[in-house]
């Protein structure tokens, strides 16, 4: 597989970059869970492994689309330029999140957002092609491709909502709900918020300070606990009263 970091990697670095791992993060990709061993190979033997410091730009928007990213550790931010050129925080994303998944249905074939590394991060890249052609050979992967896509756009219409119509607590609980594992999960209803406070706040459209106030309040409600940035939700229907209580 080929790679462009040229050190020799630490003991760290390769369990990141261990073969099984890696194929366990791209079947964790949902469209990509039916591909068989062989075709996850095929996929790994022509990606490449990247490392990128943080602040470090992955791609620009508007810039060919050739790639297809998967987070393997650390996190990015997704910014689109508006027409007024303002950098817009789209959403953050960490491990096992794919960047420029809507370069594949796009037919400018080009980057719709810019990527930038929050913290030190690594990505495995696949080349867009091949993510088209598994699509274009199999039905099972389009559809839910597509279906993740719809799930994609109701997230962002819901932002817009919240932005639009919601006060800065609507937005921070929505968020959080949204972030919340699946019920029928058994594992604790936790968050762990590892983007650093200053990108969750300009992906909420608020500053830290009033980020840092409003999870105070929850956390006095008794709808949360922050133990550092491990966040629990105890009580989630109190959580969703504030989303109908002016901040």
């Amino acid at each position: 597989m080929p790679t462009n970091t040229s050190p020799s990697p630490s003991s760290s670095t390769e369990l990141l970059f261990n073969p099984c791992k890696l194929r366990k993060l791209v079947v964790g990709v949902p469209w990509l869970t039916g591909l068989s061993k062989e075709e996850v190979d095929a996929l790994l033997d022509a990606s490449e492994l990247r490392t990128l410091t943080s602040r470090e730009w992955l791609f620009h928007q508007q810039t060919p689309a050739q790639w297809l990213h998967i987070v393997i550790s650390g996190a990015m931010r997704l910014v689109r330029v508006t027409g007024v050129a303002r950098m817009a925080t789209i959403r953050c994303v960490e491990r096992g999140a794919t960047l420029g998944e809507l370069s594949m249905v796009s037919s400018a074939g080009v980057y719709l957002y810019s990527s930038q590394a929050l913290l030190p991060t690594r990505l495995l890249s696949i080349p867009a092609p091949l993510c088209r052609d598994i699509m274009d050979r199999q039905p099972a992967c389009r559809a839910e491709f597509m279906s993740q896509l719809a799930l994609e756009l109701t997230d962002r219409l819901e932002d817009l909502a919240q932005l639009t119509q919601g006060d800065a607590m609507s937005r921070l609980v929505g968020y959080l709900l949204r972030q919340l594992p699946s019920r029928r999960s058994k594992a604790p209803r936790v968050i762990r918020l590892t983007i650093p406070k200053r990108w969750l706040a300009a992906q909420l459209s608020m500053s830290p300070e009033t980020l840092s106030r409003l999870l105070a309040k929850l956390r006095e409600s008794g709808a949360i606990n922050l133990d550092q940035r491990r966040l629990t939700v105890l009580d989630e229907q109190k959580l969703r009263e504030f989303m109908m209580i002016d901040g």
